[in-house]
């Protein structure tokens, strides 16, 4: 007659564990949205993503260790998503010279207006979030995952590492070539607005 008592305090535990748990990952779901949305085209890729990760951690929430760092672990979960749905959808890397100058924005800017003068402002002004969110959908994947992950997360290159499960010298590598190809995304998109 003891073992009932035993799995009844079993199941109870569990189940409190299981609410705990559910209400701390609940409660990160702006921030995991966010990510995703900046990791995809459109706010339905995002919806879709943000469903599939939250459907596979609470699937398997009996691997999560409480105590460690819950946004690291969904937003794990979530790029591992992605890439194996990046993967799926057989997309190659844009063949893109990585080595373009540091100052490709400027360099248009002046060239175009013929005085050598580039006003940061204007530039600005040019690009909607439109531009800037197909911008970030024209970098490369892996490359996209890192600047996500780094600049608009504001995780650092050993959690970025650790998210995406690479070294943090790939973490570094990526996040500069993704920069630079943003860079260039953004001043196509700069000089297509121009008047």
């Amino acid at each position: 007659m003891e073992a009932e008592p035993e799995d009844a305090q079993r199941l109870a535990t569990e189940a409190r564990d299981r609410v705990r748990f559910e209400e701390e990952a609940l409660a990160l779901s702006e921030q995991v949205y966010r990510v995703a949305r900046h990791l995809v085209g459109s706010r339905e890729e995002a919806d879709d993503l943000v469903q599939e990760a939250y459907a596979r951690a609470f699937r398997s929430w009996r691997s999560y260790q409480p105590g460690t760092n819950m946004r690291a672990w969904l937003l794990r979960i979530l790029t591992n998503i992605n890439i194996d749905r990046g993967r799926r959808q057989q997309r190659t890397p844009q063949m893109q010279p990585l080595e373009a100058n540091d100052y490709y924005l400027y360099d248009r800017l002046a060239a175009e207006d013929g005085d050598g003068v580039s006003d940061e402002q204007r530039v600005v002004e040019r690009l909607s979030q439109d531009d800037i969110v197909t911008a970030l959908s024209a970098v490369p994947h892996d490359f996209r995952d890192v600047l996500v992950l780094v600049d608009l997360g504001d995780f650092s290159y050993a959690d970025a590492a650790q998210i995406l499960d690479i070294p943090v010298g790939t973490v570094m590598s990526r996040l500069h070539r993704g920069r630079r190809i943003l860079k260039r995304e953004l001043a196509e998109a700069a000089l297509e607005e121009a008047p």
